[in-house]
C-alpha cells in the first residue's frame, strides 16, 4: 500500500512557474488577481479571479517587490527584493536612488518574460517610497509599473 504523506500539488494549466535560469521563453501565463491595498485575493463568482497577459506580469512584479529576499525559506534566493534593506541607511540620495534601481531590476529581471527595466522615477514622502518604472518584455510589449513601498 503506497500512501502519500503530502498532497499532489501540481500547477494548474496556464499558471506560471517562475524558474530562474530557464532557457525557454515562457508565455505570459496567469496569476491570481490580488488586491494589494486590502491584502486579499480578488474573488469573482465565489472563485479567485485569474488574470493573464501584462496584468499577470504586473501582479508577479508587485508580489516579488513586496517579498523580502532571503527571509522566507519557501522561496528561492532568486525571488524577492532587497528594497527593505535600504531603509534607514544613511547614504547620499543619489547613491540611494541608484541602489533602489539596482535592487528592483535585480529582483525582476531574472524572469524570462522581462527584457529590461527602465525610466525610473523615485519620490519619497514621510513614510512612503513611490516608484514608477517601465518594464520591457521579450514579447515586444512595455508597460509602466507603479509601486508604493511603505516604510
Amino acid at each position: 500500500m503506497d500512501e502519500q504523506i503530502f498532497p499532489d500539488l501540481t500547477i494548474p494549466d496556464g499558471l506560471t512557474n517562475h524558474e530562474a535560469g530557464s532557457d525557454a521563453v515562457s508565455e505570459y501565463g496567469k496569476e491570481l488577481a490580488f488586491d494589494f491595498t486590502r491584502g486579499e485575493l480578488i474573488i469573482e463568482n465565489g472563485r479567485p479571479k485569474l488574470v493573464e497577459g501584462i496584468d499577470a506580469v504586473k501582479i508577479w512584479i508587485e508580489k516579488t517587490l513586496r517579498t523580502a529576499r532571503y527571509r522566507y525559506p519557501i522561496y528561492s534566493f532568486e525571488y524577492g527584493c532587497e528594497l527593505e534593506d535600504l531603509i534607514g541607511i544613511e547614504i547620499p540620495s543619489d547613491v540611494l536612488e541608484s541602489e533602489i534601481k539596482r535592487v528592483i531590476a535585480e529582483a525582476i529581471i531574472y524572469d524570462d518574460r522581462i527584457e529590461s527595466v527602465e525610466d525610473f522615477k523615485i519620490s519619497r514622502s514621510s513614510d512612503c517610497l513611490h516608484l514608477t518604472f517601465r518594464v520591457v518584455t521579450v514579447f515586444g510589449d512595455s508597460f509602466t509599473q507603479e509601486v508604493n513601498h511603505h516604510v
